[in-house]
């Protein structure tokens, strides 16, 4: 007599906007998010849900960290996790994650790290603030960071931090 089977996860739903035309790799960055945040969702055993990605650029990421973090700057990624829900539905929001095009070109280069490599670790980060993991302390940001480095290798993606712990 076989055990029984354990239940499969359901993997978070996906939905990706592309809002500014820089993102001229669009199929290359979609398939390298959702490769991302698969593996992310696997490692933390996330519950089903949905996630929306916006791939945008730098004026609309300046205005929205202006509007919800008081920071008058673009960033490279934001992420804005959806309200607790109590339901039975299986796609409950999870949040959003925002990443944009100029800041992640300009820190790829400067870190000497491959465009889509940075993306898969912004994507990575952004995916783990969703399901609650921060870096405010040293202790959250050890724990955080641990996460992220798995989780980029098993996407054979160099060690963000590499040149920090030096």
């Amino acid at each position: 007599m076989r055990p029984p089977r354990a239940k499969a996860r359901k993997a978070p739903s996906i939905d990706i906007q592309v809002t500014s035309s820089r993102w001229k790799r669009q199929k290359a960055a979609e398939r390298t998010v959702r490769k991302a945040l698969a593996a992310a969702a696997t490692a933390t055993r996330a519950r089903a849900g949905e996630i929306s990605i916006v791939l945008t650029d730098d004026r609309t990421m300046r205005a929205l960290n202006r509007d919800w973090r008081g920071i008058d700057a673009p960033t490279n990624v934001l992420s804005f996790p959806a309200p607790s829900r109590n339901g039975k539905s299986n796609l409950v929001p999870l949040g959003d994650i925002v990443i944009a095009f100029e800041t992640l070109k300009r820190e790829s280069k400067e870190d000497r790290k491959p465009f889509l490599h940075h993306l898969s670790h912004l994507a990575v980060h952004g995916f783990l603030h969703l399901m609650g993991y921060d870096h405010r302390s040293d202790k959250q940001a050890a724990v955080m960071e641990r996460l992220e480095r798995a989780i980029l290798a098993r996407l054979n993606v160099a060690d963000p931090y590499r040149e920090r712990a030096r």
